[in-house]
């Protein structure tokens, strides 16, 4: 009850702090050159990729992509926490990123919120009517949770 509660006032202050994050700053033009973190991603190369990614964020590049890849490197390396905070903030730059949502959606599971995992489903499921991978494996993930969740 403890952790929940602990986790709730983290989430508020994060939702209150990625507002204000959103307010001072403008998404960089265009999409960065991702193809060696995606490299490094594939070959669970995580801290390479959280380097080369940070690395972009201190040089001034915001983009949805960046931060959802740093998000999903951070939860593969075990820093929960910290996934959450780019998660979100991709989610500022781009409410409908699929794989933000899916993989934000993944961490929920991970943690026990499958409330707020069946939320970003929901927005999955508007964005991809027809289906979407991204869908599909936020779903899959959603089919590990015991049915009295």
């Amino acid at each position: 009850m403890i952790r929940k509660l602990a986790f709730a006032a983290f989430a508020g202050a994060l939702a209150a702090s990625t507002a204000a994050f959103a307010v001072d700053t403008t998404p960089t033009k265009g999409a960065p050159d991702l193809t060696a973190v995606r490299s490094a991603i594939k070959a669970k190369a995580f801290t390479v990729a959280i380097k080369e990614l940070s690395g972009m964020i201190d040089a001034g590049v915001q983009h949805a992509d960046v931060y959802n890849l740093l998000g999903f490197s951070l939860r593969k390396s075990g820093e929960q926490k910290a996934a959450m905070t780019y998660y979100a903030k991709a989610l500022d730059f781009d409410a409908s990123h699929k794989g933000a949502l899916e993989y934000q959606g993944e961490l929920y599971v991970e943690i026990g919120e499958i409330a707020k995992a069946r939320a970003n489903l929901a927005s999955l499921e508007k964005l991809c009517p027809t289906g979407c991978e991204e869908r599909e494996d936020l779903e899959k993930a959603l089919a590990t949770v015991p049915k009295t969740n």
